[in-house]
Parts: C-alpha cells; sequence; structure tokens
C-alpha cells in the first residue's frame, strides 16, 4: 500500500503551534509579572521531578502523533499502474482514515495494488491518471467537508475535471440528525459524474458507523476484487432462521439453476419492508469440512468454546475460513480462535412480512473448477430443509417504495426480479396502480420468475405495463435495455408525470445499459436532477 500524502503542513499544525506558542508567551509574562517567591510553599525537588517527567512525556506523545500524521512525499505519475486503485479519504476524527486504511488492505489482500491518500493531496490532473478510484468521507457539522479537505473543494470541486475514463464508489460517512446528513459525500458524488466518471457502484452512506452499511462496502469490495473470501470487518450478529422451502424455478434453462427459498424466524416474524435486504452466514459442505479434517488430521469431534457455549470443533469449522495448513501442536481451541469467520453474503428480500415468510430468489453460482459457489452453493445444495440457516435482516432505506401516489418503473433482470417482486406487493397493499415493469432474462419459457405473480398483477391492472426482454429466444440478443429504449415515448411521458424508476439485478451489463438508456432518452439534464431528487434509485449487485 503506497501512502502519497501531501508535503504541505496541515493548517490545523500551523494552529495548534500557534496556539502552544501563545500559552508559553502567557505563561513567561505571568512569571515576569509575579516577581519574588511565586508560591508560599515551593514544591519539593521530587515534586518538580514529576512535573518535568510529565512534560517530556507530554511532548513526546505529541511529537509521536505528529510523526503518525507526518505527510508523506507524493509518488511521481508513473507510479500509477492500470490497476493501481486509488483509496482517497477525507477525514475529521481519524474514522474515514481508518476505514480507508481497512479499504485498502482488503484490495491488498485479493492481489489489487492500491495507493492511499489524503484528499488534501489529491488534484484534477492526478485524478484523471487512475482509472479506478474510492473515497471515503466523513461530513462535519451542517454538511461540512472535514477541515483537511477545504483546500481540495476551493481548488479541485470548484473547477472543471477530465475523468471520463474514471470509475469511483463513495463511501461517505454522517449523522443522520443533521439536516444534511453526508452532504459532503453527495457532494463529491455529483462533482464526480457531472466530469464523467462513471461509479463502480452506488454510493454507501453510514449512519453513525453502522456496521450493516460498513459490511454493505465490503461486500462492494468482494465484488470489486474478484475475491469472494474477503474478511468481514466485523460479524454480523446472526439469528438462527429456518429454511422451510426449497423449490428450483427454472429448470431446462440455458442458465444458472435459480432457487426459489421461504425461510421462518425463530420467533415472532420481525419487521422489514419492501427493498430491505438479509446477510447470510455461508457454511461449508459437511464434506468440505470433513475433507479438510482428514487431510490435516485433526480431530472434528472435540470440544470448543465458543460463545460460552462447547461445540464439536467441526461444526464450528464450517463456519470459519479453512487454512492451508495447521502448525504442529496446535490445539482445537486455539485453531478456532486464529480462524476468521466467513464472509457474509447479501440478499434482496423477495417477500412482505404478511406474506409469513422470508423470500429469497438466488441463482447458484459455479466456480471455474465446477463446484458451486460458498453461500449459493450452502443454500441450494447442501443446507437441508428443515436447516437452521444464519441470517440478519439489514434495512435498505434508499430502495423503500415511493409514496403511493408517485407512478413506479420498476427495471431489472435475472434474480432483481425478488426486490422488484418485494416492491410490487407493497404497491399493492397501498392501492397504488401505476407501476410499469421492464424484465429481461434468457428464456420466456423456463427463465420468468414469479410468472403466475405477475400475470395475475398484470390481469387485475396492478401493472400498468409489462416488458419484457429474453436474450436466448429466436430472434437474436434482446436485453431489458433494448426493451427500455423501444419504449422510449412511454419512458418519458411518465417522468413528465412524476415517476420514479427503481433498478434491481446486475452491476455488470444491466445496470450500465440501463443509465446509458435513460440518459439516451431523457438526457443528462433530465436524469442527474432525478438521481439528486431520489427519484432514480438502484440495488444492483
Amino acid at each position: 500500500m503506497s501512502a502519497l500524502p501531501h508535503p504541505a503542513i496541515p493548517r490545523a499544525a500551523w494552529g495548534n503551534a500557534l496556539v502552544l506558542a501563545l500559552l508559553a508567551a502567557l505563561a513567561a509574562a505571568l512569571f515576569a509579572w509575579q516577581p519574588g517567591t511565586w508560591w508560599p510553599g515551593a514544591p519539593r525537588p521530587s515534586r518538580w521531578l514529576w512535573a518535568g517527567a510529565s512534560l517530556s512525556a507530554y511532548a513526546g506523545f505529541t511529537a509521536w502523533i505528529l510523526w503518525r500524521t507526518r505527510r508523506a512525499p507524493t509518488a511521481p505519475a508513473s507510479a500509477i499502474g492500470e490497476d493501481t486503485v486509488l483509496v482517497a479519504y477525507a477525514s475529521q476524527t481519524g474514522f474515514a482514515l481508518q476505514l480507508a486504511q481497512r479499504t485498502a488492505q482488503s484490495l491488498e489482500q485479493a492481489g489489487t495494488p492500491v495507493h492511499l491518500l489524503d484528499l488534501a493531496a489529491l488534484d484534477g490532473a492526478r485524478l484523471a491518471r487512475y482509472r479506478r478510484a474510492l473515497f471515503v468521507v466523513s461530513t462535519t457539522g451542517e454538511g461540512d467537508p472535514p477541515e483537511p479537505a477545504l483546500g481540495f473543494v476551493r481548488d479541485v470541486l470548484a473547477r472543471p475535471a477530465a475523468l471520463a475514463d474514471l470509475q469511483y464508489a463513495v463511501l461517505a460517512l454522517g449523522d443522520a440528525t443533521y439536516a444534511q446528513f453526508c452532504a459532503f459525500g453527495r457532494q463529491l458524488d455529483a462533482w464526480l459524474r457531472t466530469h464523467g466518471a462513471r461509479p463502480l457502484f452506488d454510493r454507501v452512506e453510514v449512519d453513525n458507523a453502522d456496521q450493516a452499511a460498513l459490511r454493505h462496502w465490503q461486500h462492494h469490495l468482494s465484488l470489486l476484487t474478484g475475491d469472494a473470501d474477503l474478511r468481514d470487518w466485523s460479524a454480523p450478529r446472526y439469528q438462527a432462521w429456518t429454511l422451510a422451502e426449497r423449490a428450483l424455478r427454472n429448470p431446462g434453462s440455458v442458465g444458472g439453476p435459480v432457487y426459489h427459498l421461504a425461510l421462518t424466524p425463530p420467533e415472532a416474524m420481525p419487521d422489514w419492508q419492501a427493498g430491505d435486504l438479509v446477510e447470510i452466514g455461508p457454511r461449508h459442505a459437511p464434506a468440505t469440512v470433513a475433507a479438510w479434517l482428514q487431510a490435516h488430521g485433526v480431530d472434528g469431534g472435540a470440544k470448543v468454546r465458543v460463545d460460552d457455549q462447547d461445540t464439536a470443533l467441526a461444526d464450528v469449522l464450517a463456519s470459519r475460513q479453512l487454512p492451508d495448513s495447521v502448525q504442529a501442536g496446535t490445539g482445537p481451541q486455539a485453531l478456532i480462535e486464529a480462524l476468521a469467520p466467513l464472509p457474509h453474503r447479501e440478499y434482496s428480500i423477495a417477500s412482505l412480512p404478511a406474506d409469513g415468510a422470508l423470500h429469497l430468489l438466488l441463482r447458484r453460482m459455479q466456480r471455474p473448477d465446477g463446484s458451486p459457489g460458498l453461500a449459493s452453493g450452502w443454500l441450494c445444495d447442501h443446507a437441508p430443509v428443515g436447516a437452521p440457516i444464519a441470517l440478519r435482516l439489514r434495512a435498505n432505506p434508499n430502495f423503500h417504495p415511493p409514496a403511493a401516489d408517485v407512478p413506479l418503473i420498476l427495471i431489472g433482470n435475472g434474480t432483481g426480479i425478488a426486490g422488484l417482486r418485494a416492491l410490487l406487493k407493497a404497491r399493492i397493499a397501498q392501492g397504488a396502480r401505476r407501476n410499469w415493469l421492464l424484465f429481461g432474462e434468457r428464456q420466456r419459457d423456463h427463465d420468468l420468475h414469479y410468472r403466475e405473480d405477475l400475470a395475475l398483477w398484470h390481469d387485475d391492472g396492478w401493472l400498468e405495463r409489462m416488458d419484457l426482454a429474453f436474450s436466448r429466444d429466436p430472434g437474436g440478443h434482446h436485453y431489458v435495455q433494448d426493451a427500455l429504449r423501444a419504449a422510449g415515448e412511454p419512458l418519458q411521458a411518465w417522468v413528465r408525470a412524476g415517476a420514479a424508476l427503481y433498478v434491481c439485478g446486475s452491476l455488470d451489463g444491466m445496470a450500465p445499459g440501463v443509465d446509458a438508456v435513460l440518459r439516451e432518452v431523457l438526457g443528462d439534464e433530465t436524469v442527474e436532477p432525478l438521481r439528486l431528487q431520489g427519484r432514480y434509485r438502484r440495488d444492483v449487485y
């Protein structure tokens, strides 16, 4: 990880030095003003020694802090490789810096070269040399940028920049009790988009260090690097739900198998809203754990202490990252304590609490060697019906449905229909009929997920319009963005009528394709205000 801060001394350091100088001058003036013995009982020599030692310790600590936060020389432009990711931060209290460092470490863990850079050291010319950039920025007070970033705001955000070759993402930190929540992150995001940069994924906003939002950022990092095993910074606190139902939804499809799952909670049905997500704690297949235990000569029946309970080692290993080797003499308890939990996976919820179960729709992913993906393999193949599933609900307010009187255009592909199905259920419960669905998949006969629901809602008038696109049917490749382009005039009319646009599905291909068509049909001058007004929202992965 390369640190590339600015050589200039920050204003805060000059300010602190000035305050210390003024205090020293004031102390000297007071000593001069008070002649003779300054205190009736002068301190004993030992107390002078303790005072001197305390002062030296404080001075040493201050010097160490200044050394830790010193600014290293900026690396030359030639050090910026094509695959180097810039991680830039703007921090007021140090939390954004800490998260930027964790982000850089996660990228390096996946083999991605990284430059970690204070935003104060960044200008438009240097930014334009990168192909990918991640920004971790906080907001202070009523929408202000952190103090170290004021020069960046003045010298960079106030000027144009050529960023057409840049892909980026923003992690915005803030406090929702303030009216201008995450204002600086939003300002930075808008400036980047305005000057041609393309988002890798949508801005992630964090309210008061919310761990769920931070895990969502880590989820995107794993997708960005292609490393599904990136370690969670903090483990979710799961509940044990029950896998009540599993059904293959697309037998005979040329695409990967898609399964519908129903899960029930351990107690009363909790509340969630359409658009919310779940975090799943995956497990290795029993055969995988058994093979690992045999290969390393470890007794899977040995008892270990986890969460104040005695559990068989094999059962705990199923939820841990399995190492390639085990040091000789390592006991079962020490082994468990050294292993990180498996990283979580996120899925859109396809149902509402009133349905009596939490529904998921997921595709069983396949690794290059033909084996199923970790989480999808666990949920689709290995977990028996009736088994406990580690699950945590996560609010996703950015994708909650709009008011009932707002027309809604729903666009998605593949298993993205899960989130759109929940939104349609919520709209029907609201009595809202102005709903338009555009959906794409591979084959009409096999991949029209939830076709019964969609047909019923369309026949009963809850879906005013439905446009479908299937890429593997006769007639050539036809995608959901093609259906959107073909419906350009109705799209313009719905937007003029105040419609909101919600997109759910694939981050690669579909989401940028839909965005390009929206800008082609509506124009940037319409799309950008829609996004800023919250009328254009995405949940893509």
